[in-house]
């Protein structure tokens, strides 16, 4: 670290000296621009004019030989670190199943959108300006959504509810499509200030909101991981059976839904603490109920149950993360 002493120009005017080895490296010389980023905690960012506002990100690739799922993983590859335009060159051509999955990735992926579809060559652009994107609005709709999930695989799972299970299972798409935004957002504002400045965030408050999204979408997993099981099982569990599921499970998304009003509702801090400790008392009472079910005569829907159990335990995990990173927001905002 270097310090320097500011000085007053003109009678109007703060001026400090740059490190000479720093202003080398990055080729600034009298004229150059550089771009300062101001932020709420005090800091200042300084930032040399290598690129300018506005400007799109463009990678152009030869995708020749690639199937359909090397093709969709390059794609969602780029969307994530941020590529405005992406090109995609195949010498020997496309066929129906490369084009099929082209289109379905534009569904998948918000703001994605097929501009060019020649026989050799297809074009991705995002629509989306990130200065219309609120990545806390986004990281909301998913706890809705998988809140909303989980409580429905549960109840599938209780009523022997197929079609809700299905339901369950349909909706996974919706969270991954959000969980995909918000991490794009992300990582392009880990390299690019001016996105945190359109975004109007901050990048200790993205990471806040990827990071609980993250725990979102791990929970969107095992709720579909849920009624998948509900669907795979023949028969229908016990009655006793099923309402000491439901209660764990009622419990474990009451968990999530405090912890998540926590970052991204302000809730105090004291809250989170109490979530912790209600965390690790339902892990251990959901490990004496796994202890149970080797008690019980029916080894198949034992087995079944153990699985649904593993995926409360999991859910009641993801909120204590979620928790957690409340704390350390509340620490930081007190420092």
């Amino acid at each position: 670290m270097e310090t320097r002493k500011v000085q007053l120009s003109g009678g109007t005017t703060f001026t400090i000296s740059l490190p000479k080895q720093w202003a080398t490296e990055q080729d600034i010389s009298s004229g150059s621009t550089l771009y300062l980023h101001p932020d709420t905690d005090g800091t200042l960012l300084i930032e040399a004019g290598t690129h300018q506002e506005g400007e799109n990100r463009h990678v152009r690739m030869d995708v020749s030989g690639y199937d359909t799922e090397m093709l969709a993983q390059a794609v969602k590859s780029m969307y994530l670190v941020g590529v405005d335009e992406l090109v995609f060159v195949e010498r020997n051509g496309y066929d129906d199943e490369h084009l099929e999955t082209a289109v379905d990735l534009c569904a998948d992926l918000s703001g994605l959108e097929l501009m060019v579809t020649s026989e050799k060559k297809l074009v991705f652009q995002n629509i989306i300006d990130t200065s219309s994107i609120s990545v806390r609005k986004s990281v909301l709709r998913m706890k809705l959504i998988v809140l909303a999930m989980h409580r429905d695989a549960v109840r599938a799972v209780v009523d022997g509810d197929t079609a809700l299970a299905a339901r369950v299972t349909r909706r996974d798409s919706e969270v991954d499509k959000l969980f995909c935004l918000v991490t794009r957002q992300f990582e392009r504002a880990i390299e690019d200030l001016q996105t945190v400045e359109a975004l109007g965030t901050t990048r200790p408050e993205l990471f806040e909101y990827y990071h609980t999204a993250r725990q979102f979408e791990r929970i969107a997993d095992h709720a579909t991981k849920m009624a998948t099981l509900m669907l795979d099982h023949d028969e229908s569990f016990s009655d006793e059976t099923t309402d000491e599921f439901a209660r764990v499970a009622d419990n474990a998304r009451r968990i999530v839904d405090r912890a998540a009003e926590v970052v991204l509702s302000d809730v105090d801090a004291t809250t989170a603490f109490d979530i912790l400790s209600e965390a690790s008392a339902l892990d251990e009472e959901v490990n004496e109920i796994d202890k149970q079910l080797y008690q019980r005569a029916d080894a198949d829907a034992a087995f079944t149950l153990g699985l649904l159990l593993d995926s409360v335990r999991r859910t009641a995990a993801y909120g204590r993360n979620i928790a957690e990173m409340g704390i350390q927001q509340n620490v930081k905002q007190r420092e």
